[in-house]
């Protein structure tokens, strides 16, 4: 479906310090969901309504070991692809962006604080490679039609509940379809403006 890096898993993250941070943040926020009681703090709040940091800090608690290593798994397939050809900067905005995007349309959707996951910015991950792997023909952007498929159809899947009622647990629907529209529109912008060659 997808060719692998055929790279060591530290070789990996050596060369892409950004995406190995941001799987680090996520590992200890799926201990400090799980083992611990989660301080309100941590939890989503408008950026009108608490600290800026408060309407990113949900996307790195997890809470459960298979939604962190799932949401590992995609961020060092995507995210990896994304930082070592447009560096890492480019990648934050990416994330600060598709996060606090989604987070505000599962804020929106659901009206609760109390979510958390990297699923959103998977999705707007996913979303913008698809469109800049198109549009600006890039080469190591381009996704298997077959992933970006099983993705968005195990996205229309979770919305039928079925998951939650097998899994026993809330899945936040809207924080994926918002991380995958905010990384489509971000992808247009970039795919509309003049291209450098190399990196963006």
């Amino acid at each position: 479906m997808i060719q692998a890096d055929p790279r060591p898993l530290s070789q990996q993250l050596r060369s892409n310090p950004l995406v190995a941070l941001l799987i680090a943040g996520s590992l200890v926020g799926y201990f400090v969901a799980t083992h611990m009681r989660p301080p309100a703090e941590l939890f989503f709040l408008p950026p009108d309504k608490g600290q800026w940091w408060q309407s990113l800090s949900p996307i790195f608690l997890h809470f459960g070991i298979a939604h962190f290593a799932f949401n590992a798994l995609w961020l060092l397939i995507l995210g990896t692809r994304i930082e070592s050809y447009s560096g890492a900067l480019h990648l934050l905005l990416l994330v600060a962006v598709t996060g606090l995007l989604s987070n505000m349309a599962q804020y929106a959707w659901s009206g609760s604080r109390a979510f958390g996951g990297m699923s959103g910015v998977i999705y707007g991950l996913l979303g913008y490679l698809y469109v800049r792997g198109h549009l600006n023909k890039i080469a190591i952007y381009q996704l298997p039609n077959q992933l970006v498929g099983f993705m968005v159809g195990w996205m229309l899947l979770c919305m039928t509940g079925l998951p939650t009622l097998l899994l026993g647990s809330g899945i936040a629907n809207a924080a994926h379809a918002g991380g995958l529209l905010a990384g489509v529109a971000v992808g247009l912008l970039f795919a509309a403006a003049p291209q450098r060659s190399g990196q963006d």
